[in-house]
């Protein structure tokens, strides 16, 4: 259940041991430190043991919803201890909103990710271009939803859109309204199996919760009217949760994001601007800025008409911040190993006086 297999009781196996009684579980839900744990033996409240607390030198060493853990059961008291988090799969972060370069893990252990986006108010392309981004990093494969169908009337021109910068990733167009959910029966064929792990994402009020509860077969998330000035649905998840299928699988609900920064996205970048990487190696000039250097494929592809100037404006932008993020992550990895001398220090120190 919840997609143990064989794998994962291979990464577990190191950590069990007939002294010390520990039991492997999966991460559901987490808060402020605090994170329930499906278990064999049931649902456990879990917090990292202080060892664990330690030796964690950022915040992505911490458990996240999607991750698989070892701890340690206290089943009476319907509680745990944490002590180890297995290597992950896959994992979708971003870089935590504020001033800070800190990576901030919205799911783990993910197999395919739902990008959510709605065919009304919320149609952004470019905000896709920067989900997809991420969703390619991950290491899942990504699936584009465009939800609220009922409320478009020009769908094949929206589509057509998300197709010119998609690339080969599928894309469903569905309406959770209309018909019960047509179409959504054929995503839950396709990907919500047993044993597999489906994440959606996507920014507030595209939908989500409504999916999760079709999906389910019945309401475990609050959903909202629409607002009638906007057409936007109010935001109600609050939490990134993990759910079981009836059938098997796995979903996992997520917050709507205001904010979605990069996060060490170099693959999943060139991966998402596809024709623009291709078009630069025919560029005269191998370190080719595209700002008005002779021979420039890219410019030359505006003018044409064959690239929209908004998507390059786009790929320039995201290219700024990868850089500015490197920057940062470079003098971030130097005080990381201070405090790891920090902490080594402090350690002998103890051992010393005990």
């Amino acid at each position: 259940m919840y997609g143990w297999n064989e794998e994962w009781a291979e990464k577990a196996a190191p950590y069990f041991s007939e002294e010390k009684r520990r039991i492997a579980g999966r991460v559901t839900q987490e808060h402020k430190g605090m994170y329930h744990v499906w278990t064999e033996e049931g649902t456990l409240l879990g917090e990292v043991s202080g060892k664990y607390r330690f030796e964690a030198i950022e915040r992505g060493d911490y458990p996240a919803v999607g991750d698989w853990v070892v701890l340690e059961g206290r089943i009476q008291e319907g509680r745990g201890t944490i002590y180890h988090l297995l290597p992950r799969k896959s994992c979708f972060s971003r870089k935590a909103a504020g001033l800070t370069t800190d990576e901030q893990i919205v799911a783990a252990n993910v197999d395919t990710i739902f990008l959510v986006m709605a065919l009304n108010q919320d149609f952004n392309i470019r905000r896709l271009e920067r989900y997809l981004t991420m969703a390619w990093e991950s290491g899942s494969n990504p699936v584009i939803i465009l939800s609220k169908a009922d409320l478009c009337e020009d769908v094949d021109e929206k589509l057509a859109e998300v197709n010119g910068v998609s690339f080969g990733v599928p894309v469903h167009v569905v309406s959770a309204v209309e018909n019960e959910g047509a179409g959504i029966t054929e995503l839950m064929d396709l990907y919500v199996m047993r044993g597999k792990t489906v994440a959606l994402l996507g920014s507030s009020g595209v939908g989500k919760s409504t999916l999760i509860n079709v999906f389910m077969g019945e309401e475990v998330q609050v959903v909202q009217d629409i607002r009638e000035d906007d057409s936007k649905g109010r935001h109600t998840t609050t939490h990134r949760e993990l759910f079981l299928m009836p059938e098997g699988g796995v979903l996992i609900d997520t917050p709507g994001m205001r904010e979605l920064q990069l996060w060490e996205s170099e693959v999943g970048f060139k991966n998402s601007f596809e024709d623009i990487e291709n078009l630069s190696l025919l560029c005269r000039f191998r370190d080719c800025k595209h700002s008005s250097e002779p021979g420039c494929a890219v410019e030359q592809a505006i003018e044409d008409g064959e690239l929209e100037r908004s998507r390059f404006n786009s790929y320039i932008k995201l290219l700024k911040e990868l850089a500015f993020l490197e920057r940062k992550a470079s003098v971030k990895a130097q005080l990381v190993e201070k405090q790891k001398g920090k902490q080594l220090t402090k350690w002998v120190r103890a051992k010393k006086k005990s």
